[in-house]
């Protein structure tokens, strides 16, 4: 059998791919693959594992041999499940492996707004400490999190998780019901999470139905002294809304960890420098131990699907 990694390096240098590679004897591994270079690289292949190379039915056509693909991810909007449905080819994809990885990146954006972190830092590089008449810098504002409301939009494994340490923080927390519909018990309408939350915080998947929710209109009902995270999708937030209400500080500041395009182009316009804006490069799943369990997971896949036993499956 021929197994196919097409983009083993959105997995990082420092992983070591060998659970996964010792399951069959040929391996064709590639860094990165090209849209137009899917076609040919998956032709013969067996078992093709992708992260965020796109396969659809365009690219589809000459792979005879394949019968399954695991996804390095979570997120499967990057496979035509139908079309693999339609050739018999099972897809599975790895589950809660981020955890962990995502809560303390959360909890380290929430920090960082809170404490203006990453402008003391710029301060002390520019030498502003060092000409200080006096011992410390206190002109950037700097509060607690303790006895602040987070508000969490999607309330699944991701958003419980951070509810869970925000709370040990001292925290108090809201969970949003989805736009539009009557509150479940334990959860709270958006529009009042929105505007009562001192930080609001993003952990759903993007769907047709939320796609920029965060916009003009629900950046100017939340609080002025209001902080947005997002380390969920960068298309639940509209780019160009986010950045006006920032510039007119409609709200605090936001710290995001997804774009729409990734990576970006250079004319991105959340890569404009602004004092009350944070963009990590979408890394918040990223901790070694997350990529390492994520590779077990897909070992696992891999051997499920040889012992006729598919697990994680998502058609």
């Amino acid at each position: 059998m021929l197994g196919v990694i097409l983009d083993a390096d959105s997995l990082g240098k420092d992983i070591d791919l060998t659970p996964v590679t010792s399951l069959l004897d040929v391996w064709q591994i590639h860094d990165f693959t090209q849209p137009e270079q899917v076609a040919d690289r998956i032709a013969g292949a067996d078992i093709v594992l992708t992260n965020k190379v796109r396969l659809d039915e365009t690219n589809l056509k000459r792979a005879e041999s394949l019968r399954f693909v695991s996804v390095i991810a979570t997120g499967t909007n990057n496979v035509d499940l139908n079309a693999m449905q339609r050739r018999g080819v099972v897809v599975s994809n790895a589950r809660g492996y981020g955890t962990p990885s995502v809560v303390q990146h959360t909890l380290t954006l929430i920090l960082t707004l809170s404490t203006n972190l990453h402008r003391y830092l710029a301060d002390v590089n520019n030498g502003q400490w060092q000409q200080s008449d006096v011992f410390c810098l206190l002109h950037h504002p700097i509060q607690e999190i303790a006895g602040k409301q987070l508000g969490v939009i999607g309330y699944g494994e991701l958003g419980r998780a951070v509810a869970r340490a925000a709370e040990a923080l001292g925290m108090s927390i809201k969970i949003s019901d989805r736009p539009g519909v009557e509150p479940r018990e334990g959860r709270v309408s958006f529009e009042e999470v929105l505007a009562t939350s001192d930080y609001l915080s993003l952990h759903c998947p993007l769907t047709d139905e939320n796609a920029h929710m965060i916009n003009r209109e629900t950046l100017a009902q939340m609080k002025s002294s209001a902080f947005l995270i997002n380390t969920a999708r960068g298309g639940l937030v509209s780019a160009s809304d986010l950045i006006t209400a920032l510039k007119r500080n409609i709200i605090a500041g936001a710290a995001i960890d997804v774009l729409d395009q990734e990576p970006p182009p250079d004319n991105e316009a959340l890569l404009e420098p602004l004092s009350n804006l944070i963009v990590t490069p979408h890394n918040a799943w990223g901790a070694i131990e997350s990529r390492n369990r994520l590779i077990m997971q897909t070992r696992e896949n891999i051997e499920a699907f040889l012992n006729g036993k598919p697990v994680r499956t998502v058609n």
